[in-house]
């Protein structure tokens, strides 16, 4: 199997111009349909379905597909990554969005989420709605604790599926190539949470997120997941397995471990994410990330509005499970 073709980021250029449309002399004539019985026959989804299947397996063997610096491989996301987290997206979740036009349209943003749910599937269940409610169907470049990167398999498919590792270079290079980058500062504190806890926000570090996009000069876009916190409600911790395992923690739900497997399927809860508005960066002036202050209040800035609009947000839903 031959290795993929390496793609290196590009910084963004914001003050290139959009390129002019070709000058045409002369009218402009319209194509000639093509006669009924020369035209291609319909495809079935079926066929369809086969030649996309065949087409990627080659793609593999020959290498003929592009990764970044990161290991970010497009081709596998898209056919192999996504789908299934789609299904929960759609059929499980039932996730609403709003606010996606918040985004920007092209350019580097940091997306900054609330944390919750026992296991980190919030951080998916986000990636899948900036994916597919973006007009131009933008990926969204996670970043990752380190645990995530230490389990073999599921560090490599992170790896595939274009998160990296949550540290402030990383984040910079992809925030300077023009990428949204999306970041959970309240990491274990706030996806380990006890239920009796839910939605209310745990301390968001030392906000190294705010000093990334200072130094880029990109916007910050607050995000708010309501939904995510019913999905595993953890009610006790052992922490005996959790060190024997060298995990954060090792949760103890109604139906976990006491149904076995079964314990582990999410409860199908209401989703709705909420993309809010973006807190520009780039008036301040050079410098400033290294102003504790300013970290400090834009840090609190955030904070705030995400635990907010949480409030907001469920003060306007019914029942968790039935939206």
């Amino acid at each position: 199997m031959q290795e993929a073709r390496v793609i290196p980021l590009r910084r963004a250029d914001r003050r290139r111009p959009a390129p002019k449309p070709p000058k045409v002399d002369g009218p402009i004539v319209e194509p000639t349909p093509l006669h009924p019985a020369r035209e291609h026959p319909p495809v079935s989804a079926v066929r369809r379905g086969i030649g996309d299947a065949l087409g990627f397996a080659v793609r593999r063997l020959t290498g003929d597909y592009p990764i970044d610096e990161f290991g970010f491989d497009p081709d596998l996301t898209e056919r192999v990554l996504l789908p299934p987290l789609r299904l929960l997206y759609k059929n499980w979740f039932r996730v609403e969005v709003s606010g996606i036009e918040n985004l920007p349209v092209d350019g580097g943003a940091l997306v900054v989420c609330n944390h919750s749910g026992t296991l980190p599937l919030d951080a998916l269940m986000t990636a899948v709605a900036v994916h597919d409610n973006h007009p131009r169907r933008r990926y969204l470049r996670m970043l990752g604790a380190d645990l995530v990167f230490q389990v073999p398999l599921l560090g490599a498919l992170a790896r595939k599926s274009g998160q990296t590792l949550a540290c402030n270079p990383d984040a910079e290079q992809l925030l300077n190539a023009g990428e949204l980058v999306g970041v959970w500062p309240e990491g274990f504190k706030g996806v380990g949470k006890p239920f009796a806890d839910r939605y209310k926000l745990q301390r968001f570090g030392r906000g190294g997120f705010v000093s990334a996009a200072l130094r880029t000069g990109v916007p910050i876009i607050p995000c708010s997941i309501v939904g995510a916190e019913e999905i595993y409600p953890k009610i006790g911790d052992l922490k005996t397995i959790a060190r024997l395992f060298g995990l954060p923690y090792f949760p103890i739900t109604p139906f976990f471990p006491l149904l076995g497997p079964l314990g582990a399927i999410p409860l199908p809860s209401k989703w709705h994410i909420r993309f809010g508005e973006p807190i520009a960066t780039d008036s301040v002036e050079a410098g400033a990330d290294d102003d504790p202050m300013l970290v400090f209040n834009l840090t609190d800035q955030v904070r705030e509005t995400i635990q907010q609009t949480l409030y907001r947000m469920l003060s306007q839903r019914g029942n968790p499970f039935l939206g």
